[in-house]
């Protein structure tokens, strides 16, 4: 029995936990039913002729590329709009203009007119389908100038890949997703290059093209300007970078993101026709920030890191940035010891993450598990073996994450560095916890 669809006046959590209710699957890929639907409530017209659309595929770093491409535009003068997913801590978080997210209003106003235009279709939608519409309305209602757009799963199937970009950004291209994408990078590199359009510029920003997304740049057309050949970064110091493509050479300050996911956005702003000058850019790299990338905090009197990192490559970006970390907090503090805090989905394939953290040869005192609150939450036992079998020891196993939080907390010190990751609900959970 379907719950009883809220009204204008419902919470937003209610408008939340409905939308989760009425799809028979959480992940359902095809454009087929939201295209109707966003087609009543006029998006797709809206982006078309009163906006600069960048979509942002990839396997990791679209988080921290369309934070910062977002940051760059905002900084110029345009009114952006960004939208992100999954979120943190509150919902709100997916949407946001000029820097803030949506309000709870603003949400709840959205997801009526797109519950009444999905009625109005007879179709159903799936949570995500539902939201990303909601989102794509509030961007056209407020006029926004520059719309940033991440994609959630793959590319050719995602609903944001009902919006035709001006220019696309794919960051790199991984194994992931492996029961909807596929399990080799051909065929990953196609599904996320099915957001092309003709005679668009891309950003790529892998040093290895697959030939599947070669094969469609061909096809559409497509100016690439790929990393390291048509633009290349590097770190000058502690405190600047340098960006070099063929018409510049930009000294600049240092974002608190990936040097290479800074370095995909710029290179899409500036392959934009948007007027964006040296002020604008340096500005946004000092400013923006993204909770749960590389994100340094002071809480509960502890250092704690945390990383969304929860695939093999998303570790490998980790541990480049982890690794001088630790090297320069154990200069401050020479008797701390390093704890991880970790959990996962059981549809990633944790045992390659474990192998990466392990094989990086960390410096690990002490591992804290516990299963995630989420429907595909890896299971306690599920954790277990997989530590198990990479023979690792000085585990802690508590029932949920608030509880290992907890023990992370009381059997560590002052000095001690926590490291926090494996999945967005990890990280999520555990600043729940601290906050």
């Amino acid at each position: 029995m379907l719950a009883q669809a809220p009204n204008l006046q419902s919470s937003l959590t209610q408008w939340l936990d409905y939308m989760q209710s009425i799809h028979v699957s959480a992940i359902d890929m095809g454009l087929s039913r939201v295209l109707p639907v966003a087609e009543k409530l006029g998006v797709l017209q809206s982006a078309k002729n009163d906006a600069f659309v960048f979509t942002v595929a990839g396997t990791n770093g679209k988080g921290s590329t369309t934070a910062v491409i977002a940051q760059i535009c905002q900084q110029a003068g345009y009114k952006t709009a960004l939208y992100q997913s999954p979120h943190l801590l509150e919902f709100n978080e997916r949407v946001r203009i000029d820097g803030e997210m949506a309000s709870d209003e603003m949400l709840i106003n959205a997801f009526y007119q797109v519950e009444a235009a999905r009625l109005d279709c007879g179709l159903t939608l799936s949570f995500f389908e539902m939201t990303t519409l909601a989102a794509l309305l509030i961007f056209a209602e407020n006029n926004c100038d520059v719309w940033v757009l991440e994609v959630g799963l793959g590319g050719r199937l995602d609903v944001v890949n009902i919006i035709d970009p001006d220019l696309a950004v794919i960051t790199n291209i991984g194994i992931d997703h492996v029961d909807w994408l596929g399990d080799n990078v051909e065929t990953i590199g196609a599904e996320k290059a099915g957001i092309l359009r003709d005679d668009i510029a891309l950003i790529f920003g892998d040093t290895h093209k697959p030939q599947s997304v070669a094969d469609k740049i061909l096809e559409h057309h497509v100016t690439c300007y790929q990393a390291q050949t048509d633009f290349s970064y590097q770190s000058v110091d502690e405190a600047t970078w340098q960006f070099s493509n063929a018409a510049v050479t930009l000294q600049l300050p240092k974002p608190k993101l990936s040097l290479i996911n800074a370095a995909n956005a710029l290179a899409a702003v500036l392959a934009s026709p948007l007027n964006v000058n040296i002020e604008a850019i340096a500005s946004a790299l000092k400013s923006v920030k993204l909770s749960g990338r590389f994100d340094e905090r002071k809480l509960a009197d502890r250092h704690w890191l945390f990383d969304v990192a929860h695939n093999e490559q998303g570790v490998a970006f980790l541990l480049s940035q982890l690794i001088p970390l630790w090297q320069s907090h154990q200069k401050t503090y020479p008797n701390a010891r390093m704890k991880l805090l970790f959990s996962m989905l059981a549809d990633k394939d944790m045992a390659k993450v474990v192998q990466a953290l392990i094989v990086s040869q960390l410096p690990i005192a002490e591992w804290f598990i516990a299963p995630i609150d989420h429907p595909r939450a890896a299971t306690l036992e599920q954790l277990q073996t997989v530590l198990t079998d990479q023979k690792i020891t000085h585990v802690h196993s508590l029932a949920d994450l608030s509880l290992a939080t907890q023990a992370t907390i009381k059997q560590s010190r002052e000095d001690d560095l926590i490291v926090v990751c494996g999945s967005f609900h990890t990280i999520g959970e555990a600043l729940l916890t601290l906050n």
